[in-house]
């Protein structure tokens, strides 16, 4: 099937930088897409050329009323009402309307960024769970800058576990606040990012903003405060309990993690995956699950977060086979081993020894 869909004004924006945004609509929808002088010509199967249609004239529109698309926003909305057909166009546009997070414009680029940003409005505890770039971080910093400037919280708190990535970087020089600053590093990146440098600094000297560690919640109560823990698939049950039971009166917590990143000791029970199973259903709660589709950073990564998930799901399904092929065997004592009884307890000697 082909259709051709005219196109006036947004040619570039639609295009984007070396054309990625219509091969996001190639890729996603399985069609073709070819320029011919002032049209769009689309041809593949009768599905994916109706819903490249649709697309494209709600595109067309929204240009015409003025809205303006930059080429990462307009990749990522694509991506989304690429892969959710429910999903039109325009009604993820005006629904993530840019808002002011300090010195930042920003606007949820997915579906569920959206029920992200709205889930912390809603709710006094709510859990980001999904994988890396999805904007779990970004956007629970955001709202608790936000939270700050409009005077709904008098300080933020912002944690997350001390816990190397693999790595073991032995004794770190200099004074406390040093050694675990590397750790917070990515906290302090979303702040600067929202607020200027110097008043960064000064809301940190009046303790207005606390980065900190794990480590020094226990005993705390945080009144009228916005909490972020962030990297919380890194942390034990036992620690994970101890940090939601910090919430005081008129308090949110965010608590963000990534469960395909665990790097807790072998043998150690993530903290997350735990609260995940106690605190489903329990009422003021909320869990926003991302997939790859939410990704907001290089279209690479979208694409790598998926092979590992493929290659996952291989490995587990190839155990799973293995286990189940593998024969039941019976452990009989061999002949030239037969025990008399023990002389005393714990022990045995062989008849013939």
């Amino acid at each position: 099937m082909i259709i051709t869909v005219p196109i006036t004004r947004g040619i570039e924006s639609l295009f984007g930088t070396r054309d990625e945004n219509i091969r996001v609509l190639e890729t996603g929808l399985g069609v073709k897409a070819s320029l011919r002088h002032d049209c769009l010509e689309i041809e593949g199967e009768e599905a994916g050329v109706k819903r490249a249609e649709d697309i494209l004239c709600e595109y067309i529109q929204l240009v015409s009323e003025g809205t303006v698309f930059t080429n990462g926003d307009l990749n990522s909305y694509l991506r989304v009402v690429t892969g959710d057909g429910s999903v039109s166009l325009r009604n993820l546009v005006k629904s993530g309307r840019q808002r002011a997070f300090g010195k930042k414009m920003l606007a949820p680029k997915s579906i569920n960024q959206q029920r992200y940003v709205e889930a912390i409005e809603r709710n006094d505890l709510v859990f980001g769970i999904g994988p890396a770039g999805t904007g779990k971080t970004y956007l629970a910093v955001a709202m608790a800058v936000s939270a700050y400037l409009n005077k709904r919280v008098s300080r933020l708190i912002l944690t997350r576990p001390a816990v190397e990535a693999g790595e073991r970087l032995g004794f770190l020089p200099g004074t406390l606040q040093e050694k675990i600053d590397p750790y917070l590093r990515p906290l302090y990146d979303a702040l600067y990012d929202m607020l200027d440098a110097e008043k960064v600094e000064k809301l940190m000297e009046r303790s207005v903003i606390e980065v900190a560690p794990l480590a020094f919640m226990r005993g705390r109560t945080l009144n009228d405060s916005f909490i972020i823990m962030d990297e919380a698939q890194n942390c034990t049950p036992e620690q994970m309990k101890m940090v939601l039971t910090r919430q005081g009166f008129n308090s949110k917590m965010v608590v963000t993690g990534d469960l395909t990143q665990v790097d807790l000791p072998s043998g150690r029970k993530c903290g997350l995956l735990d609260a995940i199973d106690v605190l489903s259903g329990v009422e003021g709660i909320s869990f926003i699950h991302f997939d790859e589709r939410d990704v907001v950073r290089h279209g690479l990564v979208q694409r790598i977060i998926k092979a590992y998930e493929k290659h996952q799901d291989a490995q587990n399904t190839g155990q799973l086979s293995l286990r189940l092929a593998e024969p039941l065997r019976s452990v009989e004592p061999l002949a030239s081993e037969t025990f008399d009884r023990p002389q005393s307890p714990g022990f045995a000697r062989p008849v013939n020894a």
